[in-house]
Parts: C-alpha cells; sequence; structure tokens
C-alpha cells in the first residue's frame, strides 16, 4: 500500500471522489500543511493554522497508480483558483500536492504540465512535502455517503462525483 495526500478544497468532496475508485482502500479527511498540532476544524476555518483541508489516500500502486490519482484530482477540482474553491474561500481550500516521495514529487510536476494544457488560466497548485496529517473530527467523515441529499452534497460534491463517473468510468469500482 502507499499513501497520497491532496487538498482541492472542501474534503467532503475529495473524499466522496477518491472513495469510488478501484484500488483504494481508505481515504480519510483531514489536515496538513500547518504549523498548529492538533488542529481542529474551527481553528483551521480561521486560516490561521496554515493548514489545508485534506484527504490521504491509502492505494494499491498495482491497481491504480499515483499518476492515476493526480489525473482524477486536476480533473474533480478547479487548480487555477488560489484560496478558493467555488464559494469555499480561504488558503484552507487551497489546491496542493503533498508529496511522500521524490517519486511523488515528479509525478505531481508532471501531472501538472499535462492538466495545464487544458485550462486556461495557470495551475496554483503547490506541490510541497507532506510533513503531518491530522484526522478530521468524526462528524465531518464519510459526509457525503451518510448526508447524500444535503444541500452542500447535491449542489457541490454530486456533480464532482458524476464528472469522475463521465470520465473515469474503467477506474471506478464495480
Amino acid at each position: 500500500m502507499a499513501l497520497a495526500t491532496l487538498a482541492g478544497g472542501c474534503f467532503w468532496c475529495l473524499e466522496a471522489v477518491f472513495q469510488q475508485l478501484k484500488g483504494v482502500s481508505k481515504v480519510s479527511s483531514g489536515y496538513a500543511g500547518g504549523t498548529r498540532p492538533n488542529p481542529t476544524y474551527e481553528a483551521v476555518c480561521t486560516g490561521t493554522t496554515g493548514h489545508a483541508e485534506v484527504v490521504q489516500i491509502e492505494f494499491d500502486p498495482a491497481v491504480i497508480t499515483y499518476r492515476d490519482l493526480l489525473d482524477v484530482f486536476f480533473t474533480i477540482h478547479d487548480p487555477t483558483t488560489l484560496n478558493q474553491q467555488g464559494a469555499d474561500t480561504g488558503t484552507q481550500y487551497r489546491s496542493a500536492v503533498f508529496f511522500h516521495s521524490p517519486e511523488q514529487q515528479q509525478e505531481a510536476a508532471a501531472a501538472i504540465r499535462e492538466a495545464q494544457k487544458a485550462w486556461d488560466d495557470p495551475i496554483v497548485t503547490e506541490v510541497v512535502p507532506f510533513t503531518q496529517f491530522y484526522p478530521a473530527e468524526e462528524y465531518h467523515r464519510d459526509y457525503y455517503l451518510r448526508n447524500p441529499n444535503q444541500g452542500y452534497c447535491r449542489v457541490v460534491i454530486a456533480p464532482k462525483v458524476a464528472k469522475l463517473r463521465a470520465h473515469f468510468l474503467e477506474k471506478l469500482r464495480a
């Protein structure tokens, strides 16, 4: 198994998408990239801790590659908006790849070069070393699975899941 840690706006959106992929055994919502140990959601939302909302993905590279995960990542969020995804604004919603190895760093750079072809504006995704992951509070976990009819889920998350299905059908769980 391998790990990927990605930030692309609200962690509920990323979690809902990556949970559906073959080869992904676990997706955990949480926080990374900040300075305060053991941050809370409330503290992260202030934008003062430096953390981003992230997902940490455990995956089997023999089934799905890190590059596949990055391709999905750059398809389902807008990597050209600095510190924002839709109506969610602040540094906690930035686009970032937290690499776990030099190979992941190189793959992220290659994925950005390829993804840039699909965007008119420059990609602003940070590519930074992974340091620490802090799991989100329990009520954030499996949010879309537990609340599919909630307004945010229907308006924001469901379209991202639909985009995944439209572009990556062969990568979905049976």
